[in-house]
C-alpha cells in the first residue's frame, strides 16, 4: 500500500466525493534507473517489478486504473469508446468518466498531468499534456468530452489541477515549440517563452503558464497546482529530460461511491 506521505494530493475546492492524487517515485521495488515506484510498462523496466508496483497502487484504489496507450496526441477515452474497444490499453492521451469508482490515470515523467472535476462532482477528467498535447488541443478536447457526458455542464463549473511537470527553469525548447503555440494564437506566448541569451532559437518554456492560459480561454477560473519541477526534484519525481532511462509516475482521479 502507498502511504499518504508518498503521494501528492491536489489542493482544490471540489466535492468530497472526488478523490485524486499523484504518486511519486518513492515506495516501489523497481531497480535503478527506474527506482522505485515506476508504474510505466513501456519505460524499459522489468515488467514483473512494474506489475508489483501497480499492485501496490491498486491497493489504494476502488478499481484497476484505466491505463492509456499515450502517444502525445489529443484523443480522449470516454466510457462509450472504452466499451467498443475493450482489448488492451486504449490509444489516447486523456480520459473522462461519469461512472463512480472508475479510476482515470495518466503517466508522466516531465509532461504535465492535468486533472478535472465538475462542481457537482458528477464528471471528471485526466489529461497527459506535454507541449505537443497542449499545442494540439488535448485540454480543449478533454473539457469538450466532459461537457458531452453532462450536457448542461459549463466550463466555468469545472475545476482543474496542474500536476508535477518539468519547470520553467529546466524546460529548454527550440523554435518549433514556440511556433506551435504562436500558431495556436495563445495570448501568453510572450510570457511563457524566455529567450536563452547567447543561444539564438533556444528558449525556456513554462508549461504551467501555457496550460493556465488555455484553460482560462475556455472559461475555467478554478485552476490550481503548478509550482512543481520534475527535472530538479529528483527525490520525488522521474524526469525523462534529466535521466532519459527512467520510470513514470501516475496522476489518478475517481468519483467515490463511498462519500
Amino acid at each position: 500500500m502507498i502511504s499518504p506521505n508518498k503521494k501528492i494530493e491536489p489542493s482544490w475546492a471540489v466535492p468530497r466525493s472526488i478523490m485524486a492524487f499523484c504518486s511519486t517515485r518513492v515506495g516501489g521495488i523497481s531497480k535503478p534507473p527506474f527506482d522505485d515506484l515506476n508504474l510505466g510498462l513501456n519505460a524499459g523496466d522489468d515488467p514483473a517489478d512494474v506489475m508489483h508496483n501497480r499492485a501496490l497502487l491498486r491497493s489504494t484504489l476502488p478499481s484497476e486504473p484505466i491505463w492509456l496507450k499515450q502517444i502525445h496526441g489529443v484523443r480522449v477515452s470516454t466510457p462509450a469508446l472504452r466499451i467498443s474497444c475493450s482489448d488492451g490499453p486504449f490509444e489516447a492521451d486523456a480520459s473522462v468518466t461519469n461512472i463512480p469508482n472508475e479510476v482515470l490515470a495518466v503517466l508522466t515523467a516531465d509532461c504535465m498531468p492535468v486533472l478535472f472535476a465538475s462542481k457537482r462532482g458528477d464528471v471528471i477528467g485526466a489529461a497527459h499534456a506535454g507541449w505537443r498535447g497542449l499545442s494540439g488541443g488535448v485540454l480543449e478536447r478533454t473539457i469538450e468530452a466532459m461537457c458531452t457526458l453532462s450536457p448542461d455542464l459549463n466550463p466555468q463549473d469545472i475545476s482543474a489541477w496542474m500536476g508535477p511537470a518539468i519547470g520553467p527553469t529546466a524546460f529548454e525548447v527550440g523554435d518549433d515549440v514556440l511556433e506551435a503555440f504562436s500558431g495556436k494564437g495563445q495570448s501568453a506566448v510572450s510570457q511563457a517563452f524566455t529567450p536563452i541569451i547567447g543561444r539564438p532559437g533556444k528558449y525556456l518554456a513554462n508549461l504551467y503558464i501555457l496550460a493556465q492560459d488555455c484553460l482560462s480561454s475556455l472559461g475555467i477560473t478554478q485552476i490550481t497546482g503548478g509550482g512543481f519541477c520534475t527535472f530538479t526534484d529528483q527525490e520525488r519525481f522521474f524526469s525523462y529530460r534529466r535521466d532519459k532511462a527512467t520510470g513514470r509516475f501516475a496522476s489518478l482521479i475517481w468519483i467515490s461511491s463511498d462519500v
